[in-house]
């Protein structure tokens, strides 16, 4: 009976060991390969992507980078009646109770200036006088353009006035000359020429057409 319990004893030591024995290389070859292959050297194709995501990130912000603009330069002021000068040109005659006058606008300024479009333009007492009757129509014949006016340069439109003795119902009154208005200016320029005007804002007398070069 002792000497079955021995040989049991034994051979359950025995098992025991070669269980132990068989785990223990498995397990330390396991550990090693994974030490090794987190020790190893990158591959050739994960440098290559990396590579390749590095310059797309390069090249997106780049392109995501803020870019330069120049605004387009400005072009020249509009002239306004502080740097111009007004005279009349009554040359051009007349025909059926009308006068046909060039108005004419000269930069007097330091710097070129635009010219474009209808002056306003009235009759008036004095160069501080209110303006009398109806101001002037606009006649459309003439196509509206961009003058340029250098300094020293002039621009031109055509002014007509008919006479007020041509209207019956007229309120005859004396004008001392018409003030003007340059296009889009609030501002004004008066010249003298005398003339008769009608109070009536229903006649018109005047006519303007649109500013050329000279």
């Amino acid at each position: 009976m002792k000497h079955r319990l021995v040989i049991t004893s034994v051979t359950v030591a025995a098992a025991a060991a070669l269980l132990l024995s068989g785990c223990g290389p498995s397990q330390g070859a396991a550990t090693a390969a994974s030490s090794a292959a987190s020790s190893a050297p990158p591959s050739a194709s994960a440098i290559q992507s990396a590579s390749a995501t590095a310059t797309q990130s390069t090249s997106g912000a780049a392109a995501a980078g803020p870019t330069s603009s120049s605004a387009a330069p400005a072009g020249p002021a509009l002239c306004k009646a502080a740097n111009l000068t007004a005279t009349l040109d009554s040359k051009g005659g007349g025909a059926a109770g009308s006068v046909y006058m060039q108005l004419i606008l000269t930069n007097s300024g330091a710097e070129p200036c635009l010219l474009k479009g209808f002056a306003g333009v009235s009759l008036a007492a004095g160069a501080t006088g209110d303006p009398i009757g109806a101001p002037a129509t606009r006649d459309d014949s003439t196509p509206v353009s961009d003058v340029l006016l250098a300094p020293g340069k002039a621009g031109t439109a055509t002014l007509r006035y008919t006479q007020a003795g041509n209207y019956q119902g007229c309120t005859r009154t004396p004008a001392a000359g018409f003030r003007v208005y340059p296009p889009e200016d609030t501002a004004s320029l008066f010249v003298a020429d005398t003339k008769d005007a009608c109070t009536e804002p229903g006649i018109n007398l005047l006519t303007i057409g649109a500013f050329a070069a000279v």
